[in-house]
């Protein structure tokens, strides 16, 4: 196991991963670490579903169909047109970063387009788990509680030696998701994670984000 702050500064997001599958003992110890994620008035609204085997290839097939007639189904919304200012800047040089490290030229439209459909298997994972949260409210509070079990469980990974990805692309496909795991309507898809071990070879896994200089985001009053 990682220490801590090894943890959370090796955690990065990985679009590449080896076929291994990890065991149920493993995934499970993953799971119970997660449990422990803090939430308002400790409602835990976190459901998750992990797919593995036959359903993750039913999920991919049902995803690119969705993809090729042009069909999503997102219980939240998503658009790049809402960041701006640095916000939008720095969205921008992690796209253009990826598919420098791809050798994906800007203009090669179709080629982004089938790196972007890789999300959709997962990045090669063999496993994944889909984040489902009842709604409450404005569901703010509620999202941001999946978003706390969320770190935990890619932090988790990474101090036990795998490696998980969080996709808001895969809750665009949300009621093909619910559909094929069995999901009732009163929840709704936030995000999912691809998780598994990484592929150290892949030229996807080169890519490494800075983050800002705390300056920039923190403010101490004293």
């Amino acid at each position: 196991m990682l220490s801590f702050e090894d943890t959370v500064r090796l955690r990065h997001s990985p679009r590449a991963f080896l076929s291994t599958p990890l065991t149920d003992e493993q995934i499970h110890e993953v799971l119970q670490d997660a449990q422990h994620a803090p939430s308002n008035c400790n409602t835990q609204p976190w459901h998750v579903h992990i797919a593995s085997g036959d359903t993750k290839r039913a999920l991919t097939e049902a995803m690119l169909r969705n993809d090729e007639l042009g069909q999503v189904t997102p219980d939240f919304s998503f658009d790049y047109a809402d960041f701006y200012g640095d916000y939008f800047a720095r969205s921008q040089e992690q796209a253009k970063q990826y598919y420098d490290v791809l050798g994906i030229a800007r203009e090669d439209k179709d080629s982004r387009h089938q790196a972007l459909l890789r999300n959709y298997a997962f990045f090669g994972a063999p496993h994944v788990a889909f984040l489902f949260m009842p709604s409450f409210g404005d569901n703010v509070r509620v999202a941001g509680d999946i978003g706390m079990y969320g770190q935990n469980f890619l932090l988790s990974l990474t101090a036990r030696g795998y490696a998980g990805i969080p996709q808001t692309l895969l809750g665009f496909h949300a009621d093909s998701v619910r559909e094929i795991l069995g999901v009732s309507d009163q929840y709704r898809l936030l995000f999912g994670i691809s998780f598994g071990y990484e592929d150290p070879g892949a030229r996807a896994n080169q890519l490494r984000m800075d983050r800002i200089p705390l300056e920039q985001s923190v403010v101490f009053h004293k």
